[in-house]
């Protein structure tokens, strides 16, 4: 099934990411580029770091001026995380490019990019609640809680993982159809963000 194949590769990525635990450490994608194993695992190496940057932003001890370099590189990343997502949806579109759509076919509200993009969250998610439902210098009650917070995570995976094996099935099947629309983003766009292209006058 995909969803496993997807989810192996995502806690590669996050157990790797963490050997050194660095925001600034370069990737080494250890998968031919013509393959989806390597937008797999570049796709989860981008969620990871920017989960990361995420804690770092939330110092409140941190210099204001670093927040807001750490604020682009946040920026720059979610635009990279798109393109990633749409990536991978072209692979898809590809792959099932041969299928007779039927008759009766309905799209889905979400395509199986975005859906694989909320099970490499997931996989983050899963993996820091694990190291904080084990935590030995945590107090029990705390780590109590998080092990309840885990085996919801862990219920949503499965139930995750086989939403989007049925979706990838209905549509070789040609049960279900997928269009891909690109997200447009505005923000980093000095087209389209009104900041940006009143400072270009």
């Amino acid at each position: 099934m995909f969803s496993k194949l997807a989810y192996s590769i995502f806690e590669q990525s996050i157990k790797e990411y963490h050997v050194y635990d660095s925001v600034n450490q370069p990737i080494n994608n250890p998968y031919p580029k013509d393959k989806i194993e390597h937008l797999l695992y570049f796709k989860n190496w981008i969620d990871t770091v920017q989960w990361h940057y995420e804690d770092i932003i939330r110092d409140p001890k941190i210099d204001p001026v670093a927040a807001l370099t750490l604020k682009r590189k946040i920026d720059a990343s979610n635009q990279e995380r798109t393109d990633m997502v749409e990536y991978i949806d072209s692979y898809f579109l590809q792959k099932y490019s041969h299928v007779t759509v039927k008759a009766t076919a309905k799209i889905n509200s979400e395509s199986p990019a975005w859906a694989i993009d909320r099970l490499s969250i997931l996989a983050l998610k899963i993996y820091h609640m694990n190291e904080e439902a084990t935590r030995t210098d945590a107090s029990q009650d705390h780590r109590d809680k998080c092990q309840e917070k885990l085996n919801v995570l862990l219920e949503q995976r499965s139930d995750l993982s086989t939403a989007i094996d049925d979706l990838l099935s209905d549509i070789e099947n040609g049960d279900k159809f997928m269009k891909v629309y690109k997200q447009m983003k505005m923000y980093n766009d000095d087209e389209l963000n009104p900041v940006l292209y009143q400072n270009k006058k």
